[in-house]
């Protein structure tokens, strides 16, 4: 599943014996350790004592909803990479899984190779995250009144401190080193979720949304869209995007 000799540990959880036992047939067969829940209580107990290498969560659950498992994982600073498994394409429902700190998603009914895709993308984003691949040597990074410590994992835009997920410092880190650059989706899905192909996802777009709300009240608007093509993080003008 990765290039190192680390087995990944995949926590499964989902209600469904049948889907419970596809996903854990293929991803043991892609080099994975697979263990498996049916419920969100029972999740919880075995993210703490197992510490798995990502969780693939249904949001269907008899109990607490996979939402709600994600939220008191996170609340107890466990940062563990989230795949949620929903029956709903909507887009309410995936701006809620990542806002609360999923990785990403994947609709019922689903293919195999398209979740395997998945789980090998975030544990690869997350495996390189882990070993501090692509950090520059120059761990603060500046443009204008925003500076960004990769070091410390902080974020400040006119002194004042800026509070964001993993997956926002990450996004924000990627811009900040192409400032001035218009970066595509296709390549800031690669850069930074570790996706080596375009995928059909509102991520992007999602992720951009959580930044502004968090820096366009500090100052003026830093990160800007050329309609058709992606994003910039730039000081000037928003010109020809927006």
């Amino acid at each position: 599943m990765n290039d190192s000799n680390h087995i990944p540990a995949v926590l499964v959880v989902d209600d469904e014996p049948n889907i419970r036992e596809l996903v854990q047939v293929a991803l043991q067969f892609h080099g994975c350790a697979v263990t498996t829940a049916c419920t969100g209580k029972d999740a919880l107990r075995q993210a703490e004592s197992d510490r798995p290498d990502l969780i693939v969560l249904d949001v269907m659950l008899p109990d607490l909803d996979g939402f709600e498992v994600c939220r008191r994982l996170r609340a107890a600073k466990n940062e563990v990479p989230v795949i949620f498994l929903t029956a709903r394409d909507t887009s309410s429902d995936t701006v809620r899984g990542l806002a609360i700190g999923g990785d990403d998603y994947v609709t019922k009914p689903f293919s195999v190779e398209s979740l395997v895709a998945r789980v090998r993308a975030v544990l690869r984003r997350a495996s390189r995250t882990a070993d501090g691949e692509g950090s520059p040597d120059t761990q603060t990074l500046r443009a204008g009144d925003l500076e960004l410590d990769e070091s410390r994992w902080t974020v400040q835009r006119a002194g004042t401190p800026v509070e964001l997920s993993p997956t926002e410092f990450r996004l924000l880190a990627y811009l900040m080193r192409h400032e001035g650059r218009v970066l595509t989706r296709e390549q800031l899905l690669e850069n930074v979720w570790g996706w080596d192909y375009a995928g059909q996802s509102q991520i992007v777009e999602t992720y951009v949304s959580y930044l502004r709300r968090k820096l366009d009240p500090l100052g003026p608007p830093i990160i800007h869209t050329q309609r058709g093509v992606g994003y910039s993080l730039r000081l000037a003008g928003p010109g020809p995007g927006t």
